[in-house]
């Protein structure tokens, strides 16, 4: 950090410019008022060095060292234009990438730049980087220990969050710079199956009994729309439509911030079941021109997730003996809850925000047994039919053959 001095009643200034430490003498008198002066333009200066547009001849242009230092400045400049430091080229795209973003991935992204890929390849080069490096970079993810006395390490999932970054950013940096790139052939882990744990029928019914009555209407929609966290918290008065019976999901609540979908797909419209209906009614008749959100606070504010979690999901799974579980659960419980019902995959997938029926069948068919006790049934009728068919077929063709054969007898015998 520069520091303000004196040297026979005159004003100099003492700091750092690429790593060289420098002194340069003003025209300025020793005096309160020229010191707080020239603190505001030191606090300038270290701020355009910082990012890398300070000017030294502009500050001090009779300085005998403006020259060599302005000449080492162009040197340093040309060296990273060619060959960035991971950091420098990291703080270059994510300034580039961050308008692509909603503010809850960019602080995503700036989390784990901060925690784990600067800590790591900050100063390396980052055409050095090779494939090597990043391998036991990942290796070493999977010793990271956190939490109440360090017992639980980094998921896979997480691990593999941790590298998109660190790809994107060596996919770019060897496109600009033309060097190969050492994110090749390394393929992403296999993560285990979603944890998908829908609620049984009976098991909705129950929460829904006890749950604390201020938050039944909140829950029964979550439980029969699907929707996701982020979508109900943000709802808002102007997305329910009561005459067309539809809910219209138009962004979604991140971090008590609103903001975009999850992806565009998601922007959709939900129908309303006639339980959500009279949900919706009745919460009308607590928040509506009170809030601007559907479900809220009692100062009119959204609601916070993590707050109503502690306070009411957990609780009360605690109090019915219901496995715990996330409250996004609700969302796959609606999706059982129409496939068991029958309805079709397409209007469910439109319901959901799925851009497809592909995931619907992937992630939650397994899951309709357990509501519909009833899976392979209609195999079973096939087959039944078509035996009693077969069977009934075989036994007229047995009967008008004994027949036949019956009249020859008679005939002969006559």
């Amino acid at each position: 950090m520069a520091s303000i001095r004196a040297r026979r009643g005159k004003l100099f200034v003492d700091f750092r410019y690429m790593n060289i430490r420098c002194r340069e003498t003003t025209n300025l008198t020793d005096t309160p008022a020229n010191r707080k002066k020239l603190a505001k333009i030191i606090e300038k200066m270290e701020a355009e060095i910082t990012l890398g547009i300070f000017d030294y001849a502009a500050y001090f242009p009779k300085s005998e060292r403006a020259k060599e230092m302005t000449a080492l400045a162009d040197r340093a400049e040309a060296c990273i234009s060619r060959n960035p430091t991971f950091k420098q080229f990291a703080d270059i795209w994510y300034e580039e990438k961050k308008i692509e973003w909603r503010p809850s991935y960019q602080d995503k992204v700036q989390t784990i730049l901060n925690k784990y890929l600067l800590p790591e390849f900050s100063g390396k080069a980052v055409h050095a980087i090779k494939k090597t490096d990043l391998l036991a970079f990942r290796s070493s993810l999977a010793k990271v220990r956190y939490g109440k006395d360090a017992q639980s390490s980094l998921s896979v999932a997480r691990i593999n969050e941790i590298m998109v970054p660190l790809r994107m950013i060596l996919q770019e940096a060897a496109d600009r710079y033309e060097f190969q790139m050492p994110y090749k052939n390394i393929k992403t882990l296999k993560q285990a199956r979603p944890d998908v744990n829908p609620f049984t029928l009976k098991e909705v019914w129950l929460f829904l009994k006890h749950v604390r009555a201020d938050y039944k209407p909140y829950y029964t929609t979550r439980f029969f729309t699907g929707m996701r966290t982020s979508e109900i918290d943000g709802l808002k008065w102007d997305c329910v439509d009561f005459d067309r019976r539809e809910i219209r999901i138009r962004g979604a609540l991140v971090n008590g911030e609103m903001g975009p979908t999850k992806t565009l797909g998601s922007q959709r419209e939900i129908a309303m079941s006639q339980l959500v209906y009279n949900a919706l009614q009745e919460q009308k008749a607590i928040t509506y021109g009170r809030s601007e959100f559907v479900f809220c606070n009692s100062q009119g504010n959204p609601l916070e997730y993590r707050n109503v979690n502690r306070r009411i999901w957990k609780p009360t799974l605690a109090l019915l003996g219901l496995k715990h579980r996330r409250a996004y659960q609700t969302r796959h419980t609606a999706a059982t809850l129409w496939l068991a019902a029958g309805e079709n995959p397409e209007w469910i997938a439109r319901q959901m925000g799925h851009g497809s029926t592909e995931m619907l069948f992937r992630v939650y068919s397994r899951y309709v047994p357990d509501v519909t006790r009833q899976d392979g049934s209609a195999i079973d009728n096939l087959l039944l039919a078509s035996k009693e068919k077969l069977i009934g077929a075989s036994n007229g063709s047995e009967t008008k053959g004994l027949t036949t054969n019956a009249q020859t007898d008679k005939e002969t015998s006559q």
